[in-house]
């Protein structure tokens, strides 16, 4: 059955009344190809599948695409320095970078190579810097250079360091642009979107997975617990879980799977404050991104800039425990930021930007990183698995696509196009 007809059949179905049959009663269509999460990645890897030739069906949750961890985010393009050599995040993360200025500057999507400062306030953290810069060189980040005190601060007055690294091929997107011509593209090579559209679970049939597939206010009363009674069993050839959030969540449910296999989920909210322009001389004090020497969980309380020029600050790191299926199956994540947090900021922020003034700082908003660590544990790469891994003919599932995953996502999707059709 064409993908335009099977979305045709969900739609029609979602109005049928609820059977009280197992899910094994439930009406079955096929498809080619259906990629589960239309956030960035997705996005990418439907792209990707498009263009070779597959057809293509992405189902969401959401009302539209890029609603949780895609639109929050610091929309920084990462040059590739932080991650362990011939990490995955390494390896996505620069070929990634290469690919996305290409694509933003064929299709002009608006997007500026700032450029990026590391600095170390203190000379305790001069040896991390160096690391970090015989890091990125291993990586293959071109152009860095270390800076002392005098050379950063002639290029950025307001800065205060002991010593910085200069990442001259940092930069920064408008990500809602770059997710709406990825989704134009898709669809010009005929994949078909279908949102609304929850993806619980699933069961193997042979060696292939059957997705069970509801509407999703059928989700908005559930208890997490009880079985849900599946509008649709959908029987693709292939499948990519890249839900993100809800990525190991959903694999769980996917009946036949070696649960063992799939990595704990973990998940840290990250708060932004935005620079007031009332408080501020009007102009940002900071042309070039400015981070510090990374911390636990996360990059640090950094300095991104928008393309409007506003400046914002974070995100910081607060661990979430206890996430229920329904929170991430619906992406009821709390992304409020509490004014209360402002207190942790200042004395951060003014590690680097010493003339941060007091009251300048209002709440922004939030997002939810999808970890495969908690705290206190080492970072984790991204982990991607194929059949080589779980055995399951056509499935990919992908886990923990946090930062750099915006950078990462043409990568990643040439890889996922590779494991599921060879070559």
């Amino acid at each position: 059955m064409l993908k335009q007809d099977v979305v045709r059949v969900i739609k029609r179905i979602f109005h049928l009344p609820k059977p009280s049959e197992t899910w094994r009663n439930a009406p079955k269509e096929k498809a080619e190809c259906v990629v589960i999460g239309a956030g960035i990645v997705g996005l990418a890897v439907a792209r990707e599948l498009s263009l070779k030739g597959k057809e293509v069906l992405v189902l969401d949750s959401a009302p539209t695409f890029g609603t949780a961890t895609s639109s929050r985010n610091s929309e920084v393009i990462h040059a590739g320095i932080y991650y362990p050599s011939n990490s995955l995040k390494a390896r996505f993360c620069v070929r990634g970078r290469k690919l996305l200025y290409h694509y933003c500057s064929q299709r002009g999507i608006p997007h500026n190579q700032i450029g990026k400062l590391i600095v170390a306030t203190g000379t305790s953290e001069i040896p991390k810097l160096n690391q970090l810069f015989n890091r990125g060189i291993q990586n293959g980040v071109e152009n860095l250079r270390m800076l002392d005190a005098s050379e950063a601060i002639k290029m950025e007055p307001e800065l205060h360091c002991v010593k910085a690294l200069l990442s001259p091929a940092s930069g920064i997107l408008d990500s809602h642009s770059l997710m709406l011509s990825l989704v134009g593209e898709a669809e010009t090579n005929g994949a078909t979107f279908s949102y609304n559209t929850a993806v619980t679970g699933g069961h193997l049939e042979g060696n292939r997975m059957v997705l069970h597939v509801c509407e999703t206010k059928t989700l908005t009363n559930w208890d997490g617990n009880t079985p849900l009674q599946p509008d649709l069993l959908l029987m693709p050839k292939i499948v990519v879980n890249s839900s993100g959030l809800s990525a190991p969540t959903l694999a769980k449910r996917f009946h036949g799977l070696n649960t063992a296999i799939i990595p704990p989920a973990y998940y840290a909210r990250g708060s932004y404050f935005i620079l007031s322009n009332a408080n501020s001389t009007g102009h940002p004090p900071f042309k070039h991104l400015i981070y510090p020497v990374p911390e636990e969980g996360g990059l640090g309380v950094h300095v991104t800039l928008d393309l409007d020029g506003q400046l914002k600050f974070g995100p910081d790191v607060e661990w979430i425990p206890h996430v229920p299926d329904t929170t991430n199956f619906l992406n009821k994540f709390d992304y409020s930021v509490s004014a209360d947090r402002v207190a942790r900021f200042y004395p951060e922020i003014r590690k680097y930007y010493p003339n941060l003034k007091d009251g300048s700082l209002i709440p922004g908003y939030a997002g939810i990183r999808p970890k495969l660590h908690g705290p206190g544990q080492s970072a984790c790469d991204f982990v991607i698995q194929g059949e080589d891994i779980h055995g399951v003919g056509g499935l990919a599932n992908l886990y923990g696509i946090e930062s750099p995953g915006l950078t990462s996502s043409m990568a990643i999707a040439e890889y996922v196009a590779g494991l599921l059709l060879g070559g």
